[in-house]
C-alpha cells in the first residue's frame, strides 16, 4: 500500500491501537481482537519478544485489510528490519533525524516522538508525515494539545500517553489527527484471563468516540461558518 493510502487509513480511523505484550503470542492475540473490533491499524512496540517477527506474521496474516506499523523504533537499523517484515508506518517515542530520511527514502509513514514545539517544528521540518507528541498527559493533555495546534495548524499531531475513553473526545476537540492509545485499549490482561470480547468492545467504544468528537467538530465548523455568514 502507498504512503498515502497509509496516512488516509489511519486518519479516517483516527486511533493508532500501541501494543505491549509478554509474549509474540500475546501481541497476535490482542492484535486480532483489536482488528475485530474495527480498528484496522496496529503499532507492535519493539518491546514485545520478536516484534520484528510479530509485524511479518501479522503483516502476512492482514494482507491490506489492516495496517501493521512498528513503535518504540529508535534507530533506523530498527526501521529497516520493520519495513523488511512489511512494516507499513514506523513510530518513535523520541526524534532521530535519520530515522526520518530512511522512511522518507522507503516511502514509509514516519511519526516520530516530540514534546516541545521545537521538536515538533523540527521533525516536521525534516519530513514527519505526523509527529507523536510523548507523553502527552504529563504536561497537561487536551490542553497541552490545543496550545501547540494554536501555532502549528498545519502539522499533524498524534497524541499518545494518557488517552483513554475519558479523554478521546477532548484530545480529538483538540486537534488531534488521530489517537496513540496504550493499555487503556490494548488489554493484555483481559487476554491473559481469556475475556477477549473486552477488547473488542473496547475497539468498537473508541471508532465510535471518533466518529462522535469529529461530529461534532463538523457541526460546531458548520455553525460558526452559517453565523459568520448572517
Amino acid at each position: 500500500m502507498k504512503k498515502d493510502e497509509v496516512l488516509k487509513r489511519i486518519e479516517e480511523i483516527g486511533v493508532i491501537p500501541v501494543v505491549r505484550a509478554s509474549s509474540a503470542e500475546e501481541a497476535v492475540a490482542v492484535a486480532e481482537a483489536i482488528s475485530e473490533g474495527g480498528i484496522a491499524v496496529l503499532e507492535i512496540t519493539m518491546t514485545v519478544p520478536g516484534a520484528v517477527a510479530v509485524i511479518a506474521e501479522l503483516s502476512k496474516r492482514f494482507g491490506d485489510q489492516v495496517l501493521v506499523g512498528a513503535g518504540t523504533v529508535l534507530d533506523p537499523e530498527t526501521a529497516g528490519k520493520c519495513i523488511s517484515a512489511g512494516a507499513q508506518f514506523i513510530v518513535s517515542p523520541a526524534l532521530n533525524l535519520r530515522t526520518i530520511e530512511l522512511c522518507n527514502r522507503e516511502g514509509i509513514a514516519i511519526f516520530p516522538g516530540s514534546l516541545t514545539p521545537t521538536e515538533v517544528v523540527t521533525a516536521w521540518e525534516a519530513g514527519a508525515n505526523a509527529v507523536k507528541v510523548f507523553p502527552c498527559s504529563a504536561v497537561g493533555g487536551p490542553k497541552y494539545l490545543r496550545a501547540l495546534k494554536a501555532p502549528l495548524p498545519q502539522i499533524k499531531l498524534v497524541p499518545t500517553g494518557g488517552v483513554s475513553l475519558t479523554t478521546a473526545k477532548d484530545f480529538i476537540a483538540a486537534g488531534a489527527w488521530a489517537l496513540g492509545v496504550g493499555a487503556d485499549l490494548v488489554n493484555t490482561e483481559a487476554i491473559r484471563s481469556g475475556d477477549r470480547e473486552s477488547v473488542i468492545n473496547a475497539a468498537r467504544a473508541y471508532v465510535e468516540a471518533v466518529r462522535e468528537a469529529r461530529g461534532r467538530e463538523t457541526i460546531q465548523e458548520t455553525t460558526l461558518t452559517n453565523t459568520s455568514g448572517l
